[in-house]
């Protein structure tokens, strides 16, 4: 494999690990990161999509004695049932309307400018829940995952749809929204690490299933560095996040958001950077 080719795919790992589980957009960083790095076309973007898988891993290294407990559990114990039931809940609506929209989204949004768009409306929208949390603190009502109910997954998962927008962040859309919703920072933070398993997991097969003609045997060394570069940052910033998350709220991100919007779009009207769709 060409070494060029390899460390783009370093770099392509890194960024999804280090900002699928941030509020600021995994998918949008990638466009833009493959576009700067000419890192482009059908093949890599399902590339993007099955990097992901290391995202995934990380989290479940992390709670790896939560989701044993679930598992060994479901036979049993209504908790860890009614746990299971509200990530199936809270994943089917953007499986629901990824299958029915992707490829429109794919065609018309998957490009710099309408990403960037959707990075300052986020941002926007963060400043506006950081608000009303902070103005309304009564308003948080569930503190554990374990207190949610299968309509506060559902309202939850309706949230997490909103990140087929490419830009608006999965991990954004799950938290922001369970806040919205009277989630507390922690609670909503955790559910939206667990709603990633079934989401990216299920847009990782579905991806190779449905691309499977792209792809050969000699794309495995090039998925495989992307994966374990997303594995390794993912792990760090999931546990950086949980950290950050007990003393400080997310304001600094949506400011991130908004200037980073700006900057891209400026970069294209006035030709700075010459961005690849």
């Amino acid at each position: 494999m060409d070494l060029i080719l390899a460390l783009k795919a370093v770099i392509m790992g890194l960024v999804e690990g280090f900002t699928e589980f941030l509020p600021i957009s995994s998918t949008g960083h990638l466009i833009l990161a493959g576009s700067l790095l000419d890192f482009t076309g059908e093949k890599i973007k399902v590339f993007e999509i099955v990097i992901q898988a290391g995202a995934i891993f990380a989290v479940c290294w992390e709670y790896r004695a939560k989701i044993a407990s679930v598992l060994s559990g479901l036979g049993s114990q209504p908790k860890a049932r009614k746990f299971a039931l509200n990530l199936i809940i809270g994943f089917l609506p953007a499986a629901i309307l990824g299958l029915i929209f992707s490829k429109k989204i794919k065609a018309v949004l998957f490009a710099p400018v309408p990403v960037a768009l959707a990075f300052i409306v986020g941002g926007v929208i963060i400043l506006l829940v950081e608000r009303h949390t902070k103005a309304n603190p009564v308003s948080v009502r569930i503190h554990s995952v374990d207190d949610m109910t299968p309509f506060d997954a559902l309202k939850v998962g309706l949230a997490q749809a909103f990140a087929l927008i490419p830009g608006t962040s999965r991990s954004g859309a799950s938290i922001i929204g369970g806040m919205a919703l009277g989630l507390s920072r922690k609670a909503a933070t955790e559910f939206s690490f667990f709603l990633a398993i079934p989401t990216l997991l299920g847009a990782t097969v579905y991806s190779l299933y449905k691309e499977r003609a792209l792809l050969s045997m000699a794309d495995l060394p090039l998925f495989g560095i992307g994966t374990l570069a997303a594995f390794v940052s993912a792990f760090l910033c999931v546990r950086w996040l949980l950290r950050y998350i007990s003393s400080h709220d997310f304001t600094v991100f949506a400011w991130y958001r908004i200037v980073f919007g700006i900057v891209v779009i400026a970069s294209a009207h006035f030709g700075w950077v010459v961005w690849a769709d």
